[in-house]
Formats: C-alpha cells, sequence, structure tokens
C-alpha cells in the first residue's frame, strides 16, 4: 500500500473510545505526515458533555502509534510448541501467505461444518473491553455475521469480573446495561464503589465537578478513599462484600421508620408490582379465565387482572380472594377458593422487618446512627410529590440515586445489591425519573442504539425480557457454547454476541482443564480469533488462562505489540492502529457509564497519518478474508444491512455496495457516511467520507427526555418487575429441576440465589469456606486484597505506553500495595517497604504504599499488571491481583460472576531503599 504523505501542519479531527467511557473527541496535530500532539477537539463544545476535551488514555496515541516494539508485519510461529516458556520463533511472513493459511483453516471448517462432534462452534473469538473493539475493527462485524456460528465464551475479564450483574438485572428491571446517576439534576448520590471519577471519563469528571458547584452531595461507602470518594461530601470506610446489609438496613428504615406517605405510593401503586396479590405458594395469584396477575380493586372490594381499567388498586394489606390460580413450577396449578393473599408490597414490608440499622451494622462496620442518618438524608432530598417539566413533559422530580461500583455489582452479593438500588429508588419514585436513577444503553435487547425501543409489552404488564427456558421441553441441557450461558444463566438470555459474552466466560476457561461431575466435556477451538484482549493478563489465575490458550490449536491474533496472550498464537496480523484507520460509528444518546448527551449522531475516526509498516486497516482485512474464503457477497450483504453500524439500504434511502464486487475500505466508510447522513437528517442533509474527514462529527439534537424511561413504561401501559421477582423465582427453580434430573449438583448454590425477595447471606464467610475447602485456615489469611482502577490505565490498553506510566508514577497508590497505617504498624511496615502478598494461588509483590483512607483489614493494588511479554510493560514493577485470584466455581453467583476480590496475608521482605 502506497500513499502520499501531505506536507504542512494540519488538525485531524477523530475520536478515542478505548474505554466504555467513549467516545471521547479529540483533533491529531500532524506535520508533515507525523502526528505530533493530542489536544481536544473544540468544535465539541457545547455538544460533548465534556466539551471536546479527551481523557488522558488519548494523549499517549502518539507514542501508541510510534511505539518501536509494535508488530508492523504479519508472522508466523515456527515453534509447534507453545508456552510461557517458549519461544514461539515468528518469522515475518506476506499478507497474501498469512491470509492463505488463515482462509485454509477456516475454509477447511466451512467444509466440514461449523458446529463439531460435541455440539459446538469450531471457531471462537475474544474482544476485549466492554465491546469497545468494536469502535475499532471496521468491517470485521459483517465478516463475522457472513461467517456464522462463532462462541464467544472465553471472556478475558470483562463481563464477569466488571459489573456484570448490573448489566444482567439492570436490563431485565429498566433497561440499563449500565446504571447512572442523573448527575445533573440528582442533589444527594449514594455510591457503594462506583469509581465513577475515574471510570467514568471526563464526562462523568465534568458533570460531577458542575453537580459539587450547585451544592449536590455524593455519599462515598467503599472500603478505601478512592480518587472519588475524595472527591465526595463523605466517605464511609465499609468492610467488604458486606454492601447489600447496608442497603437492606436503608430500605427498613424507609419502610419501618418513616411515615408511609412519605414514600411515593402513586409510583409504588401505579407504577411496579407492588400492589400484585401472592399467594400461599409464592406465586402471583391469577385470574383462573385470562391467568392475568390479580390485584385488590378497593373500589370494587375484589380481586380484578391488573389491566382491568378504572381500578383504585390496594398497595399494602392481606386480603381473601374468591377465585384465583397460581402457577408454579413446570406448569404445576393450584387453584384457590376464598384464599388468603398478600400484595408484593406487604410482603416486601415484612420482608425487610428484621434488617435494621443496628444489625447490619455489625455486619458492615459502620455505625447504625450513620447508616439511619444517610438514609433519612435519602428521603428527605427526595422530593416525593414533585415534578419538573422536560421537554414540554412533566415529569417526577426525584434527585436522589444509588450507583453500584466494580465487586458491589457483580459476584457474591451482586443481586441482593442490584435490587436494592433498584428498591431504593422505586420506594421514593427515583427510577427513570430527572434527578433519578437511570439506565444508559442496552445490549441484551435490541436495538442497541435506542433502549426506548427496547421496551415492547411482555407478560404480567411487564417489559418483555426473553429469558433461556428452563421448561422440561425447552431448555437447552447440551451447551451450545463453552461457558453454557443459555443452559446454566436464565436472565442472559440468547441475543447474539453479547449474551454470550456474559456468560459465565470463566467456566470455558476451568472446563477446559477438569469438567465438573455429570457434565459436557467441551471440546478446543479449532481457530480462536483475539483482538484487543489479553486474558492471559486480565483474567483471574492468569497462569491457568495462559497455559489453557496454549493448548489451542490454531490461534489468530491481530495485533500491536508482543503480549501474553498473542505469545500463543500461530498467526499475527498487524492492524493499522487508532490514528491510522477508518471507521464510523454513533454518537451521543445515551451509552454507558454517565454518557447523557442533548445530541446524537455519527462521528467518524480517520488516518491522520499512514499506517506503519505493513499495517493494514481492520476493513481492508475483513475484506480480504471475505474473498478467500467465498464470503463475499454474505459479506458485502451484511454490510448493507446495517453490520458497520447504519444500514445502507432501507425503504428511503439505497446507498448499497454491490454484494459480487470487492470494495476498498474508502468505498465501503463512504457508503456508510452516505447513509448515516441521510439517516440522521432524514435525507435533509447526506454526506460522503471526504465531508466527515473534514468535519469529523456530524450531530442533531436530542431530547433529554430520552434520558428517562418513565415516559415510555407509561406510554405502554407497564409496570416495573419490582419488588417481587416471581418470574426469575420460577426460572430458577426450574432450572434447578433440570439440572437435577441430569444428577448435576455443582450449581446448587447458585440456585439459591433465586429468591423473589432477596434475602441475606453471610457472604465473607463464602470465602472464609474457600479457603477451607482449599486445605487452609482463614485466619491465615486476615486480609481482603481488592483492586481498584486509574484513568490512565482503565481497559488495560495503555500498559505498553511510556507516558501513562510516566504520569502514574506520579500519583499515589500506583506500583504498589496500599495499606491502613494502624495495619502496617502492627506488622512492623514503613512506607515503601517490599510487602509480599499471598493467596491459596500464589504471590505477588509490592512496594507497601502507607495511607489511612483504608480499612485495617483491606488491600488495595492500583490496576492489573505482572506482564512477562508485553515490552515495556515488562519493565514496569507492579503487584498484581489476578494472578493470585482463583478462578473458582463456588465464588461465582447465579448469574455467573465472580469479583475481583481474594483473602490474603502480608509478609515484609525488605526494607524500603532510600531515595
Amino acid at each position: 500500500m502506497t500513499s502520499t504523505v501531505p506536507s504542512g501542519t494540519r488538525q485531524v479531527p477523530t475520536y478515542c473510545y478505548n474505554c466504555v467511557s467513549g467516545p471521547d473527541l479529540l483533533s491529531v496535530k500532524v506535520t508533515d505526515g507525523v502526528a505530533t500532539e493530542i489536544g481536544p477537539n473544540f468544535s465539541g463544545v457545547g455538544m460533548h458533555p465534556a466539551d471536546g476535551k479527551p481523557c488522558v488514555k488519548a494523549y499517549g496515541l502518539i507514542q501508541k502509534t510510534y511505539n518501536p516494539s509494535r508488530i508492523l508485519t504479519p508472522m508466523k510461529r515456527t515453534n509447534p510448541n507453545k508456552g510461557r516458556n517458549e519461544d514461539p520463533g515468528f518469522v515475518p511472513i506476506s499478507w497474501d501467505e498469512a491470509l492463505d493459511l488463515v482462509a485454509a483453516k477456516l475454509n477447511d471448517i466451512r467444509a466440514r461444518g461449523l458446529i463439531d462432534e460435541v455440539g459446538l462452534p469450531r471457531v471462537a473469538a475474544t474482544f476485549g473491553h466492554g465491546g469497545t473493539p468494536a469502535s475499532y475493527m471496521g468491517s470485521f462485524p459483517a465478516y463475522l455475521s457472513a461467517w456464522g456460528m462463532i462462541d464467544y465464551s472465553f471472556g478475558s475479564g470483562q463481563g464477569v469480573k466488571c459489573v456484570h450483574s448490573e448489566h444482567l438485572y439492570g436490563e431485565y428491571w429498566h433497561r440499563a446495561f449500565t446504571v447512572s446517576a442523573d448527575t445533573p439534576n440528582a442533589n444527594y448520590i449514594v455510591s457503594f464503589g462506583a469509581n465513577v471519577e475515574i471510570t467514568g471519563g471526563p464526562c462523568a469528571a465534568a458533570r460531577h465537578a458542575s453537580a459539587r458547584v450547585r451544592g449536590a452531595q455524593r455519599v462515598q461507602i467503599e472500603p478505601h478513599l478512592s480518587i472519588t470518594a475524595g472527591a465526595s461530601a463523605e466517605w464511609v470506610p465499609i468492610k467488604p462484600k458486606t454492601d447489600p446489609a447496608f442497603m437492606f438496613a436503608m430500605i427498613h428504615i424507609l419502610v419501618h421508620e418513616n411515615p408511609r406517605e412519605r414514600l411515593d405510593l402513586v409510583f409504588l401503586r401505579d407504577t411496579t408490582s407492588s400492589p400484585y396479590l401472592v399467594g400461599p405458594h409464592g406465586y402471583f395469584m391469577r385470574d383462573p379465565d385470562s391467568l392475568k396477575p390479580l390485584i385488590w380493586d378497593s373500589s370494587r372490594n375484589a380481586a380484578v387482572p391488573h389491566d382491568t381499567p378504572g381500578i383504585e388498586p390496594m398497595l399494602e394489606g392481606r386480603v381473601v380472594v374468591a377465585h384465583a390460580i397460581e402457577i408454579g413450577v413446570d406448569e404445576e396449578r393450584w387453584r384457590h377458593t376464598d384464599c388468603s393473599a398478600e400484595t408484593s408490597f406487604f410482603m416486601l414490608v415484612s420482608h425487610m422487618h428484621k434488617y435494621s440499622p443496628e444489625w447490619a451494622a455489625a455486619i458492615c462496620d459502620v455505625p447504625a446512627s450513620t447508616i439511619r442518618r444517610i438514609a433519612n438524608e435519602f428521603l428527605d432530598q427526595a422530593c416525593v410529590g414533585q415534578t419538573v417539566e422536560v421537554d414540554g413533559e412533566l415529569l417526577p422530580y426525584r434527585p436522589v440515586a444509588v450507583t453500584l461500583g466494580k465487586t458491589v455489582n457483580n459476584g457474591w452479593g451482586a443481586y441482593e445489591c442490584c435490587w436494592s438500588r433498584t428498591m431504593l429508588a422505586v420506594l421514593v419514585g427515583a427510577l427513570e425519573v430527572p434527578g433519578g436513577t437511570l439506565g444508559t444503553t442496552v445490549r441484551l435487547n435490541k436495538p442497541h442504539d435506542d433502549r426506548h425501543q427496547s421496551v415492547a409489552p411482555g407478560p404480567d404488564g411487564f417489559m418483555l425480557n426473553k429469558l433461556n427456558p428452563t421448561g422440561k421441553d425447552t431448555w437447552l441441557k447440551t451447551p451450545s457454547g463453552r461457558n453454557a450461558h443459555r443452559t446454566l444463566v436464565p436472565i442472559v438470555g440468547n441475543n447474539g454476541p453479547w449474551s454470550q459474552a456474559l456468560g459465565p466466560t470463566h467456566l470455558a476457561w476451568m472446563f477446559q482443564k477438569e469438567v465438573p461431575p455429570n457434565w459436557h466435556t467441551p471440546s478446543k477451538p479449532e481457530i480462536w480469533f483475539a483482538y484487543r484482549t489479553n486474558p492471559a493478563i486480565s483474567f483471574w489465575d492468569t497462569d491457568s488462562v495462559a497455559a489453557t490458550i496454549a493448548t489451542f490449536p490454531f490461534t489468530v491474533c491481530f495485533v500491536y505489540t508482543p503480549d501474553e496472550t498473542n505469545h500463543m498464537a500461530d498467526i499475527l496480523l498487524p492492524e493499522a492502529s487508532d490514528l491510522e484507520s477508518t471507521q464510523l460509528i454513533r454518537l451521543g444518546k445515551t451509552k454507558f457509564m454517565e454518557q447523557y448527551w442533548q445530541h446524537q449522531g455519527y462521528i467518524l475516526r480517520q488516518p491522520a497519518v499512514a499506517p506503519q509498516g505493513e499495517a493494514r486497516d481492520f476493513t481492508w482485512i475483513a475484506t480480504e478474508l471475505a474473498q478467500r474464503t467465498n464470503l463475499l457477497e454474505a459479506y458485502n450483504k451484511a454490510i448493507n444491512s446495517g453490520a458497520c453500524g447504519v444500514p445502507l439500504r432501507t425503504e428511503d434511502r439505497d446507498f448499497s455496495v454491490d454484494p459480487a464486487v470487492v470494495h476498498s475500505v474508502d468505498s465501503i466508510w463512504n457508503a456508510v457516511c452516505h447513509a448515516a447522513s441521510h439517516d440522521l437528517t432524514k435525507g435533509e442533509e447526506v454526506h460522503g467520507l471526504d465531508w466527515f474527514k473534514t468535519n469529523g462529527f456530524m450531530t442533531r439534537p436530542y431530547p433529554k427526555a430520552g434520558w428517562y424511561l418513565y415516559p415510555t413504561i407509561k406510554k405502554n401501559n407497564l409496570r416495573f418487575e419490582l419488588p417481587y421477582q416471581e418470574r426469575l423465582m420460577r426460572a430458577g427453580r426450574e432450572l434447578g429441576n433440570r439440572l437435577h434430573e441430569g444428577d448435576v449438583a455443582w450449581w446448587d448454590e447458585q440456585l439459591g440465589e433465586y429468591q423473589a425477595l432477596p434475602v441475606w447471606h453471610d457472604f465473607p464467610e463464602l470465602w472464609e469456606r474457600e479457603l477451607v475447602r482449599k486445605g487452609q485456615k482463614p485466619e491465615d489469611f486476615p486480609f481482603w486484597l481488592i483492586a481498584t482502577k486509574s484513568m490512565q490505565y482503565h481497559a488495560g490498553g495503555n500498559v505498553d505506553i511510556q507516558l501513562m506510566d510516566e504520569l502514574s508514577r506520579n500519583v499515589r497508590g500506583h506500583g504498589g500495595i496500599m495499606i491502613n497505617t494502624a495495619a502496617a504498624a502492627r506488622l512492623g511496615v514503613d512506607d515503601g517497604d517490599m510487602l509480599e502478598i499471598t493467596s491459596v494461588l500464589g504471590s505477588t509483590q509490592g512496594a507497601a504504599i502507607v495511607a489511612q483512607g483504608i480499612r485495617p483489614d483491606t488491600l488495595v493494588i492500583v490496576g492489573q499488571f505482572g506482564h512477562w511479554a508485553t515490552p515495556y510493560a515488562t519493565k514496569i514493577k507492579a503487584p498484581t491481583m489476578n494472578a493470585i485470584t482463583p478462578m473458582s466455581l463456588e465464588l461465582t453467583d447465579a448469574t455467573g460472576s465472580g469479583a475481583d476480590i481474594v483473602r490474603v496475608s502480608v509478609r515484609r521482605m525488605t526494607a524500603a531503599v532510600p531515595a
């Protein structure tokens, strides 16, 4: 490939989407064809929530582009032996040879069938952080679509060790793949470990800074004083994994220590399942004819179907129902005559009675007075009964929110936390309304770009949620993927790659090594593709993951530099990096974290400079593979159908590409640009690639009312499926029946999580029991080790960029192990002493960082390191938690997620070295 290097200096607009808090706008200064500076794109002022400013990660893109360790030619492995201590013997080859080798493997698979002898896809793929690689892989999604069945079961840490349960329950309850406070309108935010000042990027930082200026308060509840805690009105140091107890107590205070009229009784009555009647077997009482759930109509003094017009639902109480049916597990039915029933809200109130703040205080190590004060401040600030006008529509105004962070909203206790957080919003009417607790986007429901359109009426007056079936004749007994998401996790559904990627991905790794009793033995993928992912570092038990990758027969990695995962690869394909390739993506609306825009549109990533060496645009790679595997027509048709982000052909437009013809990178994206601009403006303004290269992005206003799902729920006459989880309870019990029919008992503890109303379990004790199972004494591992993030390393793609390391050395917490001052004194540890942290799996070392802003029973590490193949990162002497955190079936919750937390011991190795 050749290109003309432009002379002079110019500013090139583009984007950074290296973590889920993007896309951030930026501008690249290019002088004589060389990128020299990264800066804001001030064309975004007033449009971008951070006025066109990118986060610190983007400033490393210059060094990323010119990194001397980049792989700049295709390479193939010459050493058939794979492993950490094996030299791959990579040798340069031509693109033709590399692509022919890959295509030969793919064509052989296609000839034999996409599914292997045990019913699993022969091709697997793993992509990195939160779906962000899709914003860099050009038209490759079109190739994946053209190919057919692919197994996305092997995760790299995203999902199961991120905010996994929030993804699943958030979408289920209010179309919230991630959950955020309505920060610009909130006055009181209770944050359980949500380190949003770091993970939320400049958009979140700007929103919260503005909120503080106008007097909003945030209470940060977590074991250590994070960056977000330091920028909050109050920090409450809670014992790890006890957050559900704190929130249960908050609910108790609202429903047992305050007058009922202080709650949003209208919201509870008319917009939730609170009035639904529950029968003696724990299921909704249903109309014998329609099978619809019953509500007690106070005006008729009788039970009627929930959607009967003109009723006055009773919110709280116990009644006698003349005729009703309960439907239980596997269609078991009970017919009732003159039977006692209770409203769901009545059951909630009774259920929460035992969870007093005094009870929680003993568990959380937080004074009952503090829990009570925070709960009452939350209620005081809720403004129940007030309204605000948004885009001409009068909506409830509830300026309070509860947010959750990593390790709180994944792993054991996450169901209880996600339910409690949502219930706290429901009790004061603050769910999906101005000021309250909001969702952002959807990934388990479609369309992905508009969560409002994903709302459809489902059974029982709730939103349609397609659970994986658990019936006798419908349950998928033999897993269709190696993490068994359709077989083990009803709530994750079966909506393509996202459902697979949000399954219990660590089980895919674990079961390659050891299969539990009476389970299916999974095959190895015959080809495994990996892009922007390094599970040999980013997952738990990294040595085991690396060893498993080494057993895969043929691995293809799209590469930037050598790393611990592509060390095991057979073929390396160098893709043109962030500043060297072309792609158009959607911009604005609401998406992840705190990306709430009042604009929507499209933004272009374009080559600011020519690709280094023989690196190729991903769209070129995808097109070449399509040709060589005889999938060109299907590939082009997928592009026309919208695989590049927008359909090229609709009833109103036709910018489609000829399916039978090979198209250049620019011609494909030129067609996408025309279709996108037509889509945005309804055909009033249509522009091609050249226009987007000059202007960078194209937007139109997006109504602020689009931030809130409440109006859509009301327009569809639906209710939020809270507080009572009848459907999930039934699915869990049916799943238990199916597993027990096959003598599968190793998932029984997970089945216990399927409760209609969550109950407290001693979650910290689960880690102690795990130690005992490993033949250890809990008292020998007295500390909780947790990880926290930093903005420059968030998502893990910047560890080999020198600038990020230099910056981190000037930010306290990096490169060492944070330990409480009193705990350090007890162990004879001074600041800078070398410590060895040991778990049942292994040890890691780092310098002591002695601080008061951490609980005495907790240690903290920033980021995940331990690199042994990534060139610059091998020089970073920092501890790693992943290497000493086991993958554990027992520490996996019902949704299939775990948590970044492990019990450890501490040993002082050497004294600090004088500066």
